[in-house]
């Protein structure tokens, strides 16, 4: 789960982390108080979207020559003047792709005087088994060019969970970052604090960049980016409330609601598939096929007839969908509740869409039958590879 910058920032605060001061916003009006609070006359007006380069982000209505999603204000009437720019209007960046997404949220902060700007991140290494914090004196907009052509610049320093973070590590901080003094004792602290939230909170990633250094020497926390490992949430009932499911797919967020896991893609064919390692095969066959799937939809081990259901009406709500290829391995799911399930879906949104069912396992031969006799143009497949030739095969014949 992806929470916005102004959120993070609520967060790290609390683990005695230094923030400029700022006021998330919803309206104009909200806007222009929050920064009548700040002491000014310097504010940053900040889209907020679940997206990276907002920095350099276009809007699709003011066209290509207006400013991006975060910008200096130098009055209260700058920040107004931005904000009726920004809300309701679609920022498009590097990392929205070409349909963008719509600025419901503003956060306009304090200005800082910048000195320096670092760069300094934290994920689960899942190679090693560790907690990767990653450094670099190179921070800002144009971090991703650095790794791509400097990459000796950025410093990955491994901790241990099980061991936790130690001096050395905080140490090793500060040398990468090439900070001495009393910065460098700052940068120590900052990356302990930043280790103790990240394992609190069950992070799955947290960014900071900018980290900068201030005129007068101290660092603060200029933007920050957070995720957490979904499966931590109910531990975490103050996190899981900061979610903002209109930053989400919304087919994503329904599927959430009856425990699916669905991802859209960019094919034609619609997947249904029980269990993870499945369903990767079923879009690779798919792809070897000559088609590409149009999502990842794993209903998971002990689906229901309801669960099979709500999964069908997921992906048909999916315009690119010109078929459906189920594949099911019935171990703990039993296939005749998925054929049910799947003739119960079929009739009550009038498939229009060619579909090609793959059953194996528990009570497969009930499964068939139950298809075969719903008078429904259900094509069998005897194998996976059976499975992708005829959804492949049919979607042709029906375009």
């Amino acid at each position: 789960m992806n929470i916005h910058e102004y959120q993070a920032k609520e967060l790290l605060a609390k683990y005695g982390i230094g923030i400029p001061a700022g006021h998330a916003a919803t309206t104009v009006e909200e806007a222009v108080e929050g920064a009548k609070k700040l002491p000014g006359p310097l504010y940053v007006v900040k889209a907020q979207i679940h997206a990276g380069g907002r920095g350099k982000g276009t809007f699709k209505e003011l066209g290509p020559d207006a400013k991006g999603g975060v910008r200096l204000a130098k009055s209260v009437e700058d920040v107004e003047s931005n904000a009726r720019d920004m809300l309701g209007n679609t920022l498009v960046t590097v990392q929205t792709g070409e349909a963008g997404k719509q600025v419901n949220r503003l956060y306009v902060t304090d200005g800082v005087d910048i000195a320096r700007e670092y760069y300094l991140s934290m994920l689960v290494d899942r190679a090693t088994g560790r907690v990767a914090m990653i450094v670099s004196t190179e921070g800002g907009m144009d971090i991703e060019q650095v790794a791509h052509d400097t990459p000796e610049k950025i410093t990955t320093i491994t901790i241990d969970p099980a061991q936790g973070f130690m001096p050395h590590h905080g140490r090793a901080v500060a040398f990468a970052l090439k900070l001495t003094g009393d910065l460098n004792k700052q940068a120590q602290k900052l990356a302990k604090q930043l280790y103790t939230a990240f394992m609190d909170l069950d992070c799955a990633m947290l960014e900071i960049n900018p980290l900068v250094e201030t005129e007068d020497g101290k660092l603060l926390v200029l933007d920050t980016k957070m995720s957490f490992d979904s499966n931590a949430l109910y531990r975490h009932p103050d996190v899981e409330a900061m979610r903002d499911e209109t930053e989400e797919d919304p087919a994503e967020v329904e599927a959430s609601e009856y425990d699916l896991a669905y991802i859209k893609l960019d094919g034609n064919i619609g997947c249904m598939v029980n269990g993870a390692g499945l369903a990767m095969a079923t879009m690779d066959i798919i792809k070897l096929n000559g088609a590409f799937p149009a999502n990842f939809l794993d209903v998971g081990g002990g689906a229901n007839r309801e669960k099979v259901t709500a999964a069908f009406k997921i992906i048909l709500k999916d315009p690119a969908v010109e078929g459906i290829l189920v594949n099911i391995f019935g171990g703990i799911m039993k296939c005749d509740v998925i054929a049910d399930g799947i003739v119960a879906a079929a009739k009550d949104v009038n498939l229009s869409v060619p579909l090609v069912v793959r059953l194996e396992g528990t009570n497969v031969e009930q499964g068939k039958d139950i298809l075969n006799n719903s008078g429904l143009p259900i094509v069998s497949a005897d194998d996976l590879g059976d499975a992708a030739r005829k959804i492949v095969a049919e979607v042709k014949q029906a375009a």
